[in-house]
């Protein structure tokens, strides 16, 4: 009965445990940024900015509304995101478009800004399956 009690405790225990809280020092970041609301897109891409300076490799995904970020047409009204972004790409960090969501905003591979991968399979699941990687949406 003792060990059946205890084995109980233990998962209870381990259940209760936050998956953060085994975050290696140099784990991937995923942003998963859909939002073309000014504060929460500087504040997501501010986020990842901050924990790749301090050595999590990152990766920005931009999908949905976020198109807007990565299109020269949204140079006026995203100025301070696409310089952002120009930031996080110059320090290694990947900024990939979603092709559905370029495509539905009606842009092409051609209207992205300077940096930007357009996503695949391939190169979008390497970035969020890449071992030990925390992904985070806005």
């Amino acid at each position: 009965m003792f060990i059946q009690t205890l084995k109980s405790a233990v998962i209870a225990v381990l259940a209760t445990l936050s998956l953060s809280a085994f975050a290696g020092a140099n784990d991937p970041l995923f942003i998963n940024l859909s939002t073309d609301e000014l504060h929460r897109s500087t504040m997501a891409i501010n986020f990842g900015k901050h924990h790749s300076a301090n050595g999590h490799p990152l990766t920005i995904f931009l999908n949905d509304k976020a198109v807007m970020m990565g299109v020269k047409a949204g140079s006026t009204k995203f100025a301070e995101q696409q310089q952002a972004l120009s930031e996080v790409i110059s320090s290694g960090a990947l900024v990939i478009m979603c092709p559905m969501c370029l495509k539905q905003a009606g842009f092409t591979e051609a209207d992205l800004i300077s940096g930007i991968k357009l996503g695949s399979p391939k190169v979008t699941g390497d970035a969020l399956f890449k071992d030990g990687t925390k992904t985070m949406s806005w």
